[in-house]
């Protein structure tokens, strides 16, 4: 399995540089090593670019406070990483992912830029990671809130921006709280404060914050706004994109309305991408004002302006959280969500109600051409979190697969290779696959398989890959003394 010793090579190699990078170019936040500063952060991503210049991008969507301040301190531009493989062309589907725009939240940034790391470090290797960064959009704003993350890095457990027109100029509790300056139904609903010094401070108006504007300008132009004027009509099933707005603590996954009890009117679906998302962390899904009514939020903005599904990750169980906690538990198990994410990103209302494609596997990846081979799966349907009820679990229907063409990509008129059930009967909600893949076909090189199952309900889920290396039959003469004479016979190598 050349194919798999080569992953596995690369993966120990990136541990290797990561223990190196992080244990010496890093300093970190004092006693809190393992999360970067605002300037390391920029300078990891800064890093990115300059390594991956066909899948980074470093993009300035606006100012900080404190930037925008004539009088004040420095401050920061507002940056956006943006990875994507430039050479395939879009329209692509776009994941937005906003990091601790609430400053004392440390383990969202480093989340966030972890993230990054890990997907251009993969490319090529991961086939998931491969597709994902060769058909979508990943957008992150890694340091939502850098005026105040600089406060919280020495430990004050700062929340709002630093804007000194709000309770007093040097005050630590100035500011205003940039997750209830969002336009959409600003300080409507009694879930923020209209009190300059209050931790909950909206904004003396909606977006009166630079932090808040550079956002929502960024958001409106990459997102074609999909929401219908009348709150009470859902946006359209087909629906490209999502945002995730992370912070710290509770261990809780919200998705709006934030600001009443009403349900959204794609509520089904919002709760179940929501349960889906829960498996990987075990956190608990529900509808955001079911935590603490809020008004002005990011992801109540994003559903009830553009349309997109958008969610609040609340994590871990501290703040200014333990690295021994965040390196073993909340990255691990959120790196697997975001993965989930954007793996349903193109049909992020109708996807996750279909069955996941897991254990992927070939009898070999590295092959002569005209080698046949056993492609085997798991399709699932019962993944989703225990906490706060269940979705409907179906039967598996059916499965299938594609060479080197995803469906969204494969012409209409043609349907993926057909799998088998194991067993020779789809009548489980978990089943597991195969097929015999004949390689003649097949070109020398590098190609990938997109797989996808389908539940009794008709819906499909999210594609899962693997990749396979086809090898040309190389083939030389060598010498054989025969009793008569010398022949000349070819001989596989």
């Amino acid at each position: 399995m050349i194919m798999k010793k080569v992953r596995y090579i690369a993966a120990f190699l990136g541990v290797i540089y990561f223990l190196i990078w992080n244990g010496s170019a890093i300093a970190g936040i004092p006693e809190y090593s393992c999360y970067r500063t605002v300037e390391e952060t920029y300078a990891s991503a800064e890093a990115i670019v300059s390594q991956y210049p066909c899948l980074a991008a470093w993009i300035d969507i606006g100012d900080s406070w404190d930037k925008t301040d004539p009088g004040g301190a420095a401050g920061y531009d507002l940056m956006v990483l943006k990875l994507t493989n430039v050479k395939i062309s879009g329209p692509k589907p776009k994941l937005f992912i906003l990091s601790s725009i609430h400053a004392r939240d440390y383990a969202p940034a480093e989340i966030c830029t972890r993230l990054a790391e890990h997907l251009v470090a993969n490319y090529g290797l991961d086939p998931d990671i491969t597709w994902i960064l060769d058909y979508q959009e990943i957008h992150l704003l890694l340091q939502g809130n850098p005026d105040a993350r600089k406060y919280a890095e020495i430990g004050h457990s700062w929340v709002k921006n630093t804007n000194q027109n709000y309770c007093a100029p040097t005050s630590f509790d100035r500011g205003a709280n940039l997750d209830h300056n969002f336009s959409f139904h600003w300080g409507c609903c009694g879930g923020s404060s209209g009190s300059q010094c209050d931790t909950e401070y909206r904004g003396p108006n909606p977006t009166s914050e630079p932090e808040v504007q550079a956002l929502q300008g960024y958001l409106m132009s990459i997102y074609e706004s999909r929401r219908p004027a009348d709150l009470s009509i859902p946006a359209p099933n087909d629906t490209p994109g999502l945002l995730i707005d992370l912070h710290s603590v509770s261990e809780q996954i919200l998705w709006p309305w934030s600001f009443t009890s009403a349900e959204a009117p794609n509520s089904e679906a919002l709760q179940t991408l929501g349960r889906r998302l829960a498996y990987f962390n075990g956190y608990h899904p529900q509808q955001a004002i079911n935590n603490d009514p809020a008004d002005g939020t990011a992801i109540d903005y994003a559903y009830g302006e553009i349309g997109v599904p958008a969610y609040a990750l609340y994590l871990g169980t501290d703040y200014f959280q333990d690295c021994t906690t965040f390196k073993n538990i909340i990255f691990p198990d959120i790196l697997s969500t975001l993965i989930y994410t954007a793996r349903v990103l193109r049909t992020p209302y109708l996807t996750p109600s279909g069955p996941e494609v897991i254990d992927v596997a070939l009898d070999d990846d590295d092959v002569v051409r005209g080698s046949v081979v056993r492609l085997s799966a798991t399709i699932d349907d019962t993944r989703q979190g225990d906490s706060g009820g269940l979705d409907p679990i179906q039967n598996i229907h059916s499965a299938e697969y594609f060479i080197d063409i995803p469906p969204w990509e494969s012409d209409p008129a043609t349907i993926g290779t057909v799998m088998e059930a194991s067993d020779l009967v789809f009548d489980q909600t978990i089943e597991e696959v195969e097929a015999t893949l004949d390689t003649a076909s097949m070109t020398v090189g590098k190609h990938i398989l997109f797989l996808r199952g389908k539940d009794t309900s008709g819906s499909y889920g999210p594609i899962s890959a693997i990749f396979i290396n086809i090898r040309k039959l190389i083939t030389k003469p060598i010498a054989i003394t025969a009793p008569i004479n010398l022949l000349l016979l070819f001989q596989d190598e």
